[in-house]
């Protein structure tokens, strides 16, 4: 099999809910990763959240690549920034809130996909822009020599 390949030009962005203030961008899910799971970039807009939610069967990692926050599992609560990573077990009631002054970008990774990416697409879809595009192809992180 050929290695399926995206860049950010090629994620589709949604919100679930019209009052949501995160954005998920997917990169892989069942249909073209051909495996049960969802791979997506969460953007969380400044003082944007996750509504409390949990997974029957699927476990949700996570890890941050820019901006800060708090990650909240069953009633604990720790800060995230850059750099982390957060594993959320099945049935673990959790939640991101981004704390930061700017957007916070994660990675999140739901296996299986427990009909997630499904409830991504069902969402409002909405377009990357140039802080995004920024931030997922790294070029916000170039120094010049």
């Amino acid at each position: 099999m050929i290695p399926v390949i995206q860049s950010p030009k090629d994620y589709q962005a949604y919100r679930i809910s019209p009052q949501d203030t995160n954005r998920l961008a997917i990169v892989f899910e069942p249909a073209t990763a051909h495996a049960s799971l969802t791979f997506c970039v969460e953007i969380f807009d400044e003082g944007g959240k996750t509504p409390p939610n949990r997974h029957q069967f699927a476990i949700e990692m996570f890890f941050v690549l820019k901006g800060e926050g708090l990650a909240t599992c069953d009633g604990k609560t720790v800060p995230i920034r850059p750099g982390d990573s957060l594993l959320v077990p099945p049935t673990g009631i959790h939640e991101i809130r981004n704390t930061g002054s700017g957007r916070l970008y994660a990675l999140c990774i739901m296996v299986p996909n427990e009909d997630f990416a499904e409830l991504i697409r069902s969402g409002i879809p909405v377009e990357l822009d140039e802080e995004d595009l920024r931030v997922l192809g790294r070029s916000d992180a170039l120094v010049p020599c």
